[in-house]
């Protein structure tokens, strides 16, 4: 019995420097995320937006929901709100007070995803995801401000019902959003690599490349459809499982390289590419561990003498936090192992749950999650949802024109600077965009089921225009959308006009003109 039980934990077996990594790589991510949305504040998170607090409420909230970015309008309280989330992820980084540095990043995430998800994506989820879990690993242990003068751990491989979870997690990931792709073109016609690339909103340089040679994408169609299907049952397999991770983590980093080159996803691909960090196996985190001793040897003179200017500060943070909780904490052996079961316990009631989620929403009626059950789900933010490209690809491709007239009835392009207005398809759709969490929300912003935000856009663009004096006043604004449908064999369609919104003497007029509510990452 105790040689099946350790061959059934073989596969959830994790180095405590590879957690580390994963510490490391999901704090750079969150950080980056700030840096991005931050160049937004009032755009994407202020009353002055695009998304008015009691819109929000209105229509996109839940009362199990929270958002330490809802309590405010104002674009100055956001900005120390993502200050605040910024000193977190850096905390995290460095691994300083690791455990309260995950739990402040989590909040925070949670709280800006809430305070805004029309411009939410599919990765927003994992990088959430990751985060709850860490809550309950030690990822701190190792290449930590936080280890420092302590003893090297005796062990550094770990196992607990975090890491089935975090494991699991990264499966769910990969099978769910494959079964969500039943569409024919995924299934049998392999066509859905082609739709895709398609898309102008989202095509890159890498893709223009692909996009003329159709029996590639037929393949690469299958490779990615069965990639998603199959490649996660390596995580569970008890027999060389070093082999096997290295196999996941290589073809995981490939997959994503190569989404990131002919798909514009914004931080989608770094997000699953930080995800995997965690799966290295030991040989791999021993071989980068000679790597990082190279290099301290180089440079651990000139990093110590700088640590040492800081070490009194640094003791002055860490004093007040020590005389506070050791004494309170002072649990005997027993206690500790009561903890630590009770904390198993908890993780797999969670996981359970979690699973419960996604079949779900995968469609199985016998396993339907009635809605009082789903409360926990959207408090704590471990609803999920991996429909990538599911279950069929965009057909509605097509590009935004702002035409603004001015007062002396000229037509200016407001998304191409002010130029004229003009019709023609511009040589690249995607660089119109300022990041993806605007081509995110303009993708939602064709949803009939949106319509009450095309307003909001609407008047905020003509604010923004009045705000620059070198700028021609405007006394009509519509925004416009050039509406090209992907057909299939390399035909091309005639664009079609569709006025969403119109705004003129400040009382916008929102159209009925939408589009089939698919999902992209």
């Amino acid at each position: 019995m105790p040689r099946i039980l350790s061959l059934l934990r073989r596969p959830f077996v994790v180095d405590l420097r590879a957690l580390a990594l994963l510490r490391i790589g999901v704090a750079a991510v969150v950080l980056l995320d700030v840096i991005i949305r931050s160049t937004d504040l009032e755009a994407h998170y202020s009353n002055m937006g695009v998304l008015p607090l009691h819109v929000l409420y209105q229509y996109c909230w839940s009362p199990y929901q929270f958002s330490l970015h809802a309590a405010s309008g104002l674009w100055q309280m956001q900005g120390v709100l993502f200050l605040l989330e910024a000193l977190g992820a850096v905390a995290l980084l460095l691994g300083y007070h690791t455990r309260l540095a995950t739990f402040i990043t989590w909040l925070l995430l949670v709280s800006v995803q809430n305070r805004n998800p029309l411009i939410g994506q599919g990765g927003d989820d994992l990088l959430r995801m990751l985060l709850f879990w860490a809550l309950f690993l030690p990822w701190g242990r190792m290449y930590s401000l936080d280890a420092r003068g302590r003893e090297r751990p005796a062990r550094l491989t770990y196992f607990s019902a975090a890491t089935v979870a975090y494991i699991v997690q990264i499966a769910l990931v990969y099978w769910c959003t494959a079964l969500l792709k039943n569409a024919p073109e995924w299934t049998t016609e392999g066509t859905a690599i082609y739709y895709a690339l398609s898309l102008d909103q989202v095509l890159m340089p890498g893709g223009r490349l692909l996009y003329p040679y159709s029996k590639l994408l037929y393949w690469l169609t299958f490779a990615t459809y069965y990639t998603e299907w199959l490649l996660p049952f390596a995580l569970f397999i008890p027999f060389r499982v070093t082999w096997w991770r290295l196999f996941f983590v290589g073809v995981m980093y490939l997959f994503h390289f190569g989404i990131s080159l002919t798909l514009f996803v914004g931080l989608f691909f770094l997000i699953n590419m930080a995800s995997v960090l965690g799966l290295l196996p030991p040989v791999a985190m021993n071989w980068l561990d000679k790597r990082l001793a190279l290099g301290t040897q180089r440079l651990g003179p000139q990093v110590a003498a700088r640590f040492e200017r800081l070490r009194p500060h640094l003791a002055r943070l860490r004093l007040p936090l020590r005389v506070r909780i050791e004494p309170a904490f002072q649990l005997t052996e027993r206690r500790w192992v009561l903890l630590r079961n009770l904390r198993n316990a908890a993780v797999t009631v969670l996981l359970g749950y979690v699973i419960w989620w996604n079949l779900d929403s995968v469609n199985q009626p016998s396993l339907y999650m009635s809605q009082p059950l789903r409360w926990f789900g959207y408090l704590f933010r471990i609803d999920q949802h991996w429909g990538m490209f599911a279950p069929a690809v965009f057909k509605d491709d097509g590009w935004y024109i702002l035409d603004g007239t001015t007062t002396q009835g000229q037509h200016l392009d407001l998304n191409r600077r002010g130029r004229p207005t003009t019709y023609a398809k511009p040589a690249s759709v995607v660089s119109l965009f300022k990041n993806d969490r605007w081509r995110k929300y303009s993708e939602n912003y064709l949803f009939v089921s949106n319509e009450y935000m095309r307003p909001y856009y609407c008047n905020y663009l003509l604010r923004i225009w009045h705000e620059d004096p070198a700028n021609p006043p405007l006394r009509r604004l519509e925004v416009i959308y050039m509406k090209e449908v992907s057909l299939p064999n390399y035909q091309v369609s005639t664009p079609k006009r569709e006025v969403l919104c119109v705004c003129e003497a400040e009382q916008p007029v929102a159209s009925n003109l939408n589009r089939t509510a698919e999902t992209a990452p």
